[in-house]
Formats: structure tokens, C-alpha cells, sequence
């Protein structure tokens, strides 16, 4: 017995009584109808169970309706939250979201990019690699929006205000009676720098200066292997601020292994407020840095990009500060 055979764009035309041109048109996204034709041609493809061909369509289009977006690591709630929203903005457009995860290591970067930028119609990308070190992005020939700052040509931005981030979280240690505050970084991030200037600005206020440590990743794993060092010393910070929530925990958890209270010996923060956060014992201090409408906010860009817009006005979200137990004032 013969299978039945698949509906084809003429069959969707003959249905709903257009053109196959306007059919094409249709689902290609390339032009409007009334409401009347849209909803026949709606109707017609659903009835008759119409698949497109992407890779036809894609010889006739150009495009692929599919975005690459490049992240960290993809076990990081805040780069997984960033996927979450790009990924609803392109679901929305009918565009595809492939994904590749760098896994923290730099010299891999370049090569995934130039391999991701064949497939795809545009790219997402969020990068270690320092800016002189990025100007081959701007030559790929498709459109980029890049997470963080940066000054080049054809490159859009979206980023949450860091320093104005870390300038709050150090604004309200102070305000709960720390003084000896220590900033636990990730200097390879692009990021690392400007959470380090908002709390020296935040401190300064009131004649402090922070000190300065540094974890080799930036996981649990690195914030507890640097507990005991950072820790168990004459003179112990009474605040640490983390660079992300992640080294925030593993410190936190570590610090509790070793018999160090928080908050009431040393207070813990961190920055991106991912979801486990609210969950710790105690609940984690930390700032918002807007993961999800990051997300949402490149993909509108790159879509913008795609259409053919000239604009390349960047995108900055404010923090949002999210005090909890982890930095509540004790004595």
C-alpha cells in the first residue's frame, strides 16, 4: 500500500484559492496579506498538514531562518536563562536557535564561531576573548550582536550595567556595617573589571577599599577551592563579594564546611540572581543582571539586523539589587 504523498505548495495554493506566489510569499515571511487571505492560507497549511522544505527554501531565500548563539557554558543558569529568552523571541519569528556552548576555553572560540557563521542567518555571542582579538567578527559577513560592550562596526550590543551593579551590592554592605570587603573575580571575563570599579566607587564613599582575590573558573567549584585561602586568614573579610553567583555558593558552602557562619562571620553576594539562589541556607544576596531580557533583547537586534535596519543603537538594562539573608546585618 502506497503512502500518502506530502502536500505541496500548489496543493496549499489550490485550497485556499491564491497563487503559489502568494503562498510562497506567505510562508516565507516576505509579505503581508489581509486577514481574510492570511487566515485561508492558515487554515489550508494546517488541513493539509503542509511541511516546508527548508533547504528549498533556503536556496530561494538565502536564509536559513536559524540564529547561532554562542555562550560560556551552557551548565550556567545565567547563560541557560539567556537562551531561554533569545530562543522565545525567535520562536516567535519562526527562526530557529542553534546553540554551541565555548565551554570556557578561549582558544576554541574563534574556530566554533567561523564554523557556527556558515549555518546560520546572524550570531549571538558572548565571548572571553579580548576586543583587538574580536575584530574578525565584524568580517563574517552576517550580522552579530555581542553581549558586553564593544566599538566596531556592524556589531550591536546588549549588556546590564555591571559597575552600577556592583556599586549598589558595595552600597549595601556598608550600609550593614561591613568594612573589610574583598572582591572575589574572574579576571579572563570582560565584565570582571567594571564589577571591581562599581565597588571600589561604592566603597570609597566611606574611605574603604576593597581587597582583591581571584578564582581560576568561574563554578561553584572555584569559589570552594578558594574558601580555605581566602578564609582562613588573621585578618578574615567580613563580606565577600563573588563575581557570579556560582563561585558565590561553592565559597558559601565551603565556609560552612569549615565551620565560618553566614552571615554572622562573613557576608556572601554575588551577581545574576539564578534561580537556586533564593533557595540557599541562607538565601543569597545578589544583583539582578536581567539573564532572560538579555536574551530577548539580542534576538530583537539580530531580527532588526536581518530586516536590514541600519540601526545599531546598543541595549543597556538596569540591575536590580536582591538583598537576602546572606548579608543581613548581625550585632
Amino acid at each position: 500500500m502506497s503512502s500518502k504523498r506530502p502536500s505541496t505548495i500548489r496543493d496549499v495554493a489550490a485550497a485556499a484559492g491564491v497563487s503559489t506566489a502568494t503562498v510562497s510569499k506567505f510562508i516565507n515571511g516576505l509579505q503581508h496579506f489581509t486577514p481574510e487571505v492570511e487566515q485561508r492560507l492558515t487554515e489550508a497549511i494546517a488541513r493539509l498538514g503542509y511541511r516546508a522544505n527548508q533547504q528549498a527554501r533556503s536556496m530561494v531565500t538565502g536564509r536559513t531562518r536559524t540564529f547561532g548563539l554562542a555562550v560560556q557554558d551552557v551548565r550556567n543558569p545565567h547563560f541557560a536563562n539567556i537562551i531561554k529568552g533569545a530562543n522565545r523571541v525567535a520562536l516567535e519569528h519562526d527562526y530557529n536557535l542553534l546553540v554551541v556552548d565555548v565551554q570556557e576555553r578561549a582558544a576554541h572560540e574563534r574556530h566554533l564561531l567561523e564554523a557556527l557563521s556558515g549555518r546560520v542567518d546572524g550570531l549571538i555571542v558572548s565571548s572571553r576573548l579580548p576586543d583587538e582579538s574580536l575584530l574578525w567578527l565584524s568580517e563574517l559577513g552576517k550580522p552579530v550582536v555581542f553581549f558586553g560592550r564593544r566599538d566596531a562596526p556592524g556589531i550591536r550590543c546588549v549588556r546590564s550595567d555591571g559597575q552600577r551593579a556592583a556599586y549598589m551590592l558595595g552600597r549595601h554592605l556598608v550600609e550593614t556595617g561591613r568594612k573589610r570587603i574583598t572582591y572575589l573575580g574572574f579576571p579572563v571575563a570582560r565584565w570582571d573589571a567594571e564589577r571591581l570599579a562599581g565597588l571600589s566607587e561604592a566603597l570609597a564613599e566611606s574611605g574603604l577599599t576593597p581587597k582583591t582575590h581571584s578564582v581560576s573558573l568561574p563554578t561553584m567549584e572555584g569559589g570552594q577551592c578558594e574558601a580555605s585561602r581566602l578564609l582562613l586568614t588573621t585578618l578574615r573579610p567580613d563580606a565577600v563579594v563573588c563575581y557570579n553567583d556560582l563561585i558565590a555558593i561553592g565559597l558559601m558552602h565551603e565556609a560552612q564546611s569549615l565551620g565560618i557562619k553566614v552571615p554572622n562571620d562573613v557576608a556572601i553576594a554575588g551577581f545574576d540572581d539564578i534561580p537556586v539562589a533564593a533557595f540557599m541556607q541562607p538565601a543569597l544576596t545578589t544583583v539582578n543582571m536581567r539573564s532572560e531580557e538579555q536574551g530577548e533583547a539580542a534576538m530583537q537586534l539580530l531580527l532588526e539586523a536581518v530586516s536590514g535596519s541600519q540601526d545599531a543603537s546598543d541595549v543597556l538594562l538596569e540591575p536590580r539589587l536582591v538583598p537576602r539573608a546572606s548579608t543581613a546585618r548581625v550585632g
